[in-house]
């Protein structure tokens, strides 16, 4: 079966310049880390010699059954029930220690935003569940049970930007109390009469930034993008790359954070001229300046207007030794 052709609605963002990115060693072993319908995947087996190697991890069981098609058809590639977070005992369990690239592509793909079922999207009604995994973890209606009104106006801030946090807060919790949120048609209807009528009307639905914070809360996504960066510049070989795919500031700017605590890891206090405290860099950034999609890209897939692409590399020991006494100011 071909499987490239059985998913034509999902398109992978950023395709070529995410696979410039990661790709140093045509003969080299690679991971990616959020399958998907395998788009990336796919581009990169393109340009894999015979004796590179694929390895992707996705939680979410469509994805699986997707790769396991995939898996199949090329010997090069494998792909493991796992999320990011546990990307170092994946590897581990597999045998691979070092390895020469790691790519992520965060966010929700296409096909899950189309299942209705999943409760992704305000466009279709379905169930308050909003899981990547639907074997683990726990639904958004279970999760809204328990939360106080302080709890979700930070988290609509803090993953979603939200403007009017409180209002929605206010009003998602008064309709969970009176039973008249249970669905996800109800959380849009909720959203949209809880914000100014002055801001229901403009280019991005009042309740766009409500289900993308509510995502990232259920599938615990930034804690997953801490375990999985720290993972990956761990198991990075010298000259290994890291590539990363985002879609929302929140989430940039934890991917920013992190990568410069490694690229500049000094603790040494402002005053201080030179770096004593000894940490050692452990990578470089290749693209600080985040690549975004080019109008051509945003013209044929929507969904790549918000994408920003990072890419780091890890130093070789030497580099990392001669990088290390760098003054405190250069941070």
């Amino acid at each position: 079966m071909d499987t490239s052709t059985q998913y034509p609605e999902h398109i992978p963002v950023l395709r070529d310049a995410f696979i410039d990115a990661i790709l140093s060693d045509p003969d080299g072993h690679y991971v990616d880390c959020t399958f998907g319908r395998g788009g990336h995947s796919r581009a990169l087996l393109a340009r894999l010699s015979s004796r590179g190697r694929l390895l992707a991890l996705d939680r979410d069981s469509d994805a699986i059954a997707v790769g396991k098609e995939l898996e199949q058809q090329d010997e090069r590639f494998t792909i493991c029930h796992s999320d990011f977070a546990q990307l170092s005992a994946t590897l581990d369990g597999e045998g691979w220690n070092k390895v020469s690239g790691i790519g992520f592509d965060l966010g929700v793909s296409s096909p899950q935003v189309d299942n209705a079922a999943r409760g992704f999207s305000f466009r279709y009604d379905g169930p308050l569940d909003m899981r990547m995994d639907t074997e683990n973890g726990q639904p958004l209606s279970d999760m809204l049970d328990r939360v106080s009104e302080r709890e979700l106006v930070d988290l609509l801030r803090s993953f979603g930007d939200e403007r009017y946090a409180r209002r929605i807060a206010t009003a998602i919790l008064k309709a969970r109390r009176s039973n008249t949120l249970n669905s996800t048609a109800d959380l849009e209807n909720i959203c949209f009469h809880a914000v100014p009528k002055q801001a229901r009307y403009g280019s991005t639905h009042p309740a766009t930034r409500t289900f993308q914070a509510l995502r990232i809360w259920v599938n615990g996504e930034m804690d997953q993008i801490d375990a999985g960066i720290h993972a990956a510049v761990v198991h990075l070989k010298p000259g290994g790359k890291l590539a990363i795919i985002s879609f929302h500031s929140g989430e940039d700017k934890r991917i920013r954070d992190l990568i410069a605590s490694e690229v500049r890891p000094c603790t040494c206090p402002p005053e201080m001229p030179i770096c004593v405290c000894g940490k050692k860099p452990t990578m470089r950034w290749l693209q600080k300046k985040p690549v975004r999609a080019d109008e051509q890209e945003i013209s044929s897939n929507p969904r790549s207007r918000s994408s920003m692409l990072r890419v780091a590399q890890r130093l070789t020991d030497e580099e990392a030794a001669k990088q290390a006494g760098y003054s405190v100011g250069q941070q």
